[in-house]
């Protein structure tokens, strides 16, 4: 039997953030980068927005874990055609914001893993997971991966040169079709349908069960995120109708357009105006002006 739960991006802005439901993201990272993920605390971001009417339909949580990278989690509702670009500013902002101060050179460049739950199509593809590292290839010899050295594996504690360089992932969740064949797919499954089945066993999803419970929030609370899930039906509701309409203005333009294809072919053909505008639905007046 599953149970309702609030929102994540909900959860991200009044819950998750405490210490003490930190077990709760380190399961969903953990999970989702394929290493156990300590968070030793989450830090200020841009998007951490109080009005639960967020004009830009997301939000965002910063944590860092206990190696001092940074996780950057970002939830978002509404389509944005330059969200890629948007991924690599926050990536980079990221890296220049916590640079050391003062040191020498760019050892201490922090790494970055960016983690983008999005709901809507965001580019062109069949997956719902996606993942994304930086490595240097060979231009002449396709299967050579340029390696660090083994001085600077050692001075930099890394194995990889991606190791370095930040890693993307995008969970495009409105393409999951609600069947869980792993634990990552149960924590997509609870993120597109706000519910934890019984028998799911992904890390984190026992304690989100009983911390997200709906019910558990006090009076106020439950209220609050009552109106903002209200607000994002509205939302999506004219998001749709405005497209229903887009459409159906186009379907029009485009009848219209076969229309006069049509009456200036009949004309060529020397058929009278009533007879066209009868083929056409045009009026008289419309087929004169052709």
């Amino acid at each position: 039997m599953s149970r309702k739960l609030v929102s994540f991006d909900w959860a991200m802005k009044k819950i998750l953030r405490q210490k003490a439901n930190f077990v709760i993201l380190e399961g969903f990272l953990t999970e989702l980068l394929k290493f156990d993920v300590k968070i030793e605390e989450v830090l200020e971001s841009e998007a951490n927005q109080e009005n639960e009417d967020d004009k830009f339909n997301r939000v965002d949580l910063l944590a860092k874990n206990e190696k001092g990278q940074l996780i950057l989690i970002e939830v978002q509702y509404s389509s944005e055609i330059d969200y890629f670009q948007r991924m690599l500013y926050g990536s980079s902002k990221l890296i220049t914001e916590y640079i050391s101060k003062g040191d020498s050179g760019y050892k201490n460049i922090k790494k970055v893993y960016s983690v983008n739950i999005v709901y809507f199509a965001l580019g062109q593809g069949e997956d719902y997971v996606y993942y994304g590292k930086t490595e240097f290839r060979g231009l002449y010899k396709k299967d050579d991966i340029l390696r660090p050295s083994k001085r600077q594996q050692e001075d930099f504690g890394i194995d990889t040169i991606s190791d370095i360089y930040p890693e993307y992932y995008i969970l495009r969740v409105n393409q999951f079709n609600d069947i869980a064949k792993n634990n990552l797919d149960e924590w997509i499954y609870f993120l597109k349908n706000e519910e934890i089945k019984s028998d799911f066993k992904a890390k984190g999803l026992n304690e989100a069960k009983e911390t997200l419970d709906v019910m558990k929030l006090d009076e106020k609370s439950r209220a609050i995120y009552k109106r903002k899930e209200e607000n994002r039906m509205y939302k999506n509701s004219l998001l749709y109708t405005a497209k229903l309409k887009g459409i159906e203005e186009g379907e029009k333009k485009g009848e219209r357009k076969k229309a006069i294809e049509i009456a200036k072919k009949s004309l060529k053909q020397n058929l009278d105006i009533e007879t066209i505008s009868l083929i056409t639905g045009l009026t008289i007046e419309e087929i004169k002006k052709i």
